[in-house]
């Protein structure tokens, strides 16, 4: 097969001059200029001897790591020979994590087209931004997810065709079109800095961008954080809540474990807190990720049923509150493996193994990248004053067609929008997003330092802290609060847990004014929306 038709993507990638700067420093981020990432993976597997070892899971059965090639080929063979697809064409892809997932993801991206995964939870005008921007002619779609997807086809006539997957009996089903192909599929002969992906961001700031990821960055990342910090074995399985279409959950839940010879097991419907701690004794789960918030609520459960096998708790996602850390901790006598990634870099970029970690920090910067705190003029601040994270290694932001780029990447570095302080041992403290810093009457304040601290109360199930803007003081600290069942909101609850704040760290930082409510609003992928919040103000 011959390197990418369609330079749709290519085209649109940024201006030379707005590119991060890339950096292989160590030897195994040195890679091949002609690779394809799902064959040199799947090609490691057999080499190492890993191919009649476990690969994916679920309750239905396990695949091998030959079996599932072999289903990876014959869906090839499908886009190909039936489906027309040619090296650089973009398929969407529409699902719940599952198998049939797992597997088309796979296989378009073994041919050589770009993967433009979507969260299963996007309604009809989400899709719609997610079609006009990619511009795939093929989607690939649950069967369980497929209303959405037609009505936000309905005006784009560019999305010519739709395929169901996990679509039972189906005979026009992707499986059933697979069933008689050869399991034989040839790789395309793909360049390594051809694009493998678009990755839209989570939209915790408004409207998503798509990060284009190439061959070689996803490959680059399995040698950075996989291999120095997590260090996973083909013994470990895998399981977690992130979607495969959010890069925390297609790095931790499929591209890594397949770097590692490990399995993934994948639930039949999304997690609980209570059935994910069921699911880590059934299936013998040894590593696990998901958010913060779902650590805190699983706690309880992991308290009175143990852990089994589990062996390494992964959060990312969102910032990593101490009490939370700790409470995790307590239940599980696991130390939770932190760490800030970005859709914009792939995965995670700083983070330290529990053996390493310091009270507070999110860890140290992972082998082969680079990362600093800077000022607004990218100077770098001096240790333990709060500025700007800028990083830089084998992974960048490159935005699709999106002018927001000169934003993310300046002088070649990324910034990706948060504050941080350093200290003398090179650990890196998370503040806040760069844009949730709250100045009060002169005063910095990091709305994630007193969410720690209010999750520290025994009423308190979640919240989120935000800047209200006041004549007086410029701004107020305000926190949004979800007490837990039995808890009474009113005005001797929310004066309690001012208090409490004030005595548990500097009381100028404490909320002036708490709203009690119902649920706070976050992303699919669990991180919280504070900018919803900003905006009821």
């Amino acid at each position: 097969m011959s390197r990418p038709t369609d330079r749709f993507a290519r085209d649109r990638l940024p201006p030379a001059a707005q590119w991060p700067e890339l950096r292989y420093d160590l030897p195994e981020l040195r890679l091949p200029a002609e690779c394809n990432l799902v064959e040199t993976l799947l090609d490691k597997a057999r080499e190492r001897g890993w191919a009649d070892r476990p690969m994916l899971r679920s309750s239905a059965g396990t695949l091998t790591y030959d079996q599932a090639r072999q289903r990876i080929d014959r869906v090839a063979r499908v886009l190909v020979e039936d489906l027309g697809v040619q090296p650089g064409h973009r398929v969407l892809l529409r699902g719940g994590n599952s198998i049939g997932l797992a597997i088309a993801w796979l296989a378009v991206v073994k041919c050589g087209a770009i993967a433009v995964a979507t969260m299963p939870l996007l309604r009809a005008r989400e899709l719609g931004d997610i079609l006009d921007k990619a511009q795939p002619a093929l989607a690939l779609c649950d069967a369980k997810l497929l209303d959405e997807l037609e009505f936000a086809r309905r005006e784009r006539p560019t999305l010519r065709r739709v395929v169901a997957f996990n679509a039972g009996n189906d005979p026009a089903s992707l499986e059933a079109l697979a069933e008689g192909k050869a399991g034989d599929f040839a790789a395309a002969a793909t360049d390594a800095d051809d694009v493998a992906l678009l990755a839209f961001t989570s939209g915790t700031t408004g409207k998503p961008k798509a990060a284009a990821h190439t061959h070689r960055d996803v490959l680059a990342a399995c040698e950075a954080w996989p291999r120095h910090v997590l260090r996973s074995t083909p013994q470990d399985v895998v399981i977690g809540s992130p979607p495969l279409a959010f890069t925390f959950g297609l790095g931790g839940l499929l591209i890594f474990p397949m770097w590692a010879g490990s399995s993934v097991y994948f639930p039949d419907a999304p997690y609980t807190p209570e059935t994910m701690v069921r699911t880590i004794h059934e299936v013998g789960a040894t590593i696990c990720y998901t958010a913060p918030t779902f650590y805190r609520q699983m706690a309880p459960f992991a308290k009175r049923q143990g852990i089994g096998a589990l062996r390494v708790s992964v959060s990312a996602g969102e910032g990593l509150p101490d009490a939370t850390r700790q409470l995790w901790k307590e239940a599980s006598g696991i130390e939770i493996t932190d760490g800030i990634g970005a859709t914009e870099m792939f995965h995670i970029f700083i983070s330290s193994p529990p053996a390493e970690v310091r009270r507070g920090a999110i860890g140290k910067v992972v082998p082969g990248y680079t990362a600093k705190v800077v000022d607004d003029e990218g100077k770098e601040v001096p240790r333990g004053q709060v500025g700007k994270l800028a990083v830089i290694g084998p992974t960048g932001c490159k935005y699709l067609d999106d002018p927001r780029q000169s934003n993310y990447v300046k002088d070649g570095w990324n910034y990706p929008g948060d504050a941080f302080t350093q200290d003398e041992d090179g650990y890196f403290f998370y503040r806040a997003r760069a844009d949730d810093m709250i100045i009060t009457a002169g005063y910095n304040v990091g709305g994630p330092e007193v969410e720690d601290a209010l999750l520290k109360h025994a009423a308190v199930a979640e919240c989120g802290v935000v800047g209200k803007p006041d004549e007086e003081r410029g701004m107020i600290v305000k926190a949004f609060v979800v007490l837990k069942p039995g808890n009474e909101p009113g005005a001797s609850m929310a004066k309690a847990l001012q208090d409490h704040v004030k005595a548990t760290i500097a009381p100028f930082k404490y909320p002036r004014e708490i709203e009690f409510v119902a649920s706070l609003p976050r992303t699919e992928t669990g991180k919280l929306q504070r900018f919803r919040l900003r905006e009821r103000d």
